[in-house]
């Protein structure tokens, strides 16, 4: 089975999946297979914009995890999706340098659950776990996930409202 782990940058991704790796599973780093899907380098916020329905229809599907903030667009059979309160987030997304622009760009989606919606669009209700990771310890998450993956815990998602973490436009 593949399991998609997104979220938002600094939600704790790459610490869950490094923890995974630790217990045993394989994981693949979704920037590791969209290299040659890049259209255009956007250096006003730092990234890369890559055709993402060329990436996903020419993906392979994995036994095991794949990890990355487009993760949820692949043809997954579970999907954890992690959250970190937006003030923390703008904390974090500070410690790496990211730009401004993109802190803003990443905190407020974060607020307005962009990935958890697109993940609804895709995937069927009770194969999304939403897992909240601002205090969080990873291994507690890490054995909440593998929890999931056993189906000893259902889905569970939609309970993180952050709405009042908007900031006015200005």
């Amino acid at each position: 089975m593949m399991y998609g782990i997104s979220g938002t940058p600094g939600t704790g991704k790459s610490s869950i999946a490094e923890e995974l790796e630790k217990r045993g599973y394989r994981v693949v780093h979704a920037t590791d297979t969209t290299q040659e899907f890049i259209i255009e380098a956007d250096n006003d916020r730092d990234t890369v914009i890559i055709d993402e329905e060329a990436w996903i229809a020419s993906f392979r599907p994995v036994e095991g995890f794949v990890e990355g903030h487009l993760a949820h667009l692949l043809p997954c059979d579970l999907v954890i999706i992690l959250r970190c309160r937006p003030d923390i987030l703008k904390s974090r997304l500070v410690k790496r340098g990211y730009p401004w622009e993109k802190i803003r760009e990443n905190v407020e989606a974060e607020a307005l659950d962009v990935i958890l919606v697109e993940t609804l669009e895709i995937h069927p209700p009770g194969h999304i776990l939403e897992i909240e990771t601002t205090y969080a310890a990873i291994p507690g998450c890490v054995e909440h996930i593998e929890q999931f993956i056993r189906r000893e815990i259902p889905s569970s998602y939609g309970k993180n409202d952050w709405s009042d973490y908007l900031e006015p436009m200005t």
